[in-house]
């Protein structure tokens, strides 16, 4: 089943798309935020709300406030910290622990606020450690400073980060072969998009069972 919520919080409406848990009370929600070039519609982000449920984990996409109000940029950091933490309530009042996530900026704000929330672990798909071409412009410090379990998915061509750039620490890493930043594949390459797909969706699925 899937519900819709507008959720009021301080820099204005946000909306939370809420896929169900399937055959079973559900065991977890995984919250799961846009980047701050797109929205809920990226293919890492549908798959894994449709791929989860099944499993008993109710997967909620949600839509910053500045996405729902139809603004095409993304405001500072500390603002779109300011509009997770107002909607947080919402995600918590469903029961189950909360996993937070997100793509690239949502996985950095997953980050930068986990453990003052609560959150159960994090989810980073995409995380941006550092802009393209600019590696000494590391954000390494909030990936590594969550303070709970977090796993991050990586595209191996991802300019915004390849996984062997990222630092050691007590997070997991999982590497979709040949991916970029959207984690889309050449199409002269060996994997094809639902392989990548597939990683994404094993790789998760068996890092949330591992919470239990």
């Amino acid at each position: 089943m899937t519900t819709t919520e507008t959720v009021p919080t301080g820099l204005g409406d946000a909306r939370i798309t809420w896929y169900e848990a399937q055959g079973r009370p559900a065991r977890l929600v995984l919250a799961l935020s846009h980047g701050a070039g797109g929205g809920i519609e990226a293919r890492d982000l549908r798959a894994l709300a449709a791929s989860l449920p099944p499993a008993g984990v109710t997967v909620a996409l949600v839509e910053q406030p500045w996405r729902v109000a139809g603004r095409k940029l993304a405001p500072a950091p500390k603002r779109l910290d300011e509009g997770w933490r107002d909607l947080w309530p919402a995600l918590a009042a469903a029961g189950p622990p909360v996993v937070a996530g997100g793509r690239s900026a949502g996985a950095r704000v997953a980050c930068r606020t986990a453990r003052e929330l609560g959150a159960r672990a994090v989810l980073a798909l995409s995380f941006p450690l550092h802009p393209p071409g600019r590696p000494e412009s590391s954000r390494a410090d909030e990936l590594l400073g969550a303070g709970v379990p977090t796993l991050v998915v990586q595209g191996a061509s991802d300019p915004f980060g390849r996984p062997e750039e990222f630092p050691a620490g007590e997070h997991e890493l999982v590497e979709v072969p040949y991916g970029d930043h959207g984690f889309a594949v050449p199409k002269r390459a060996p994997v094809t998009q639902e392989d990548a797909l597939a990683v994404i969706t094993g790789g998760v699925g068996g890092w949330l069972d591992a919470l239990r």
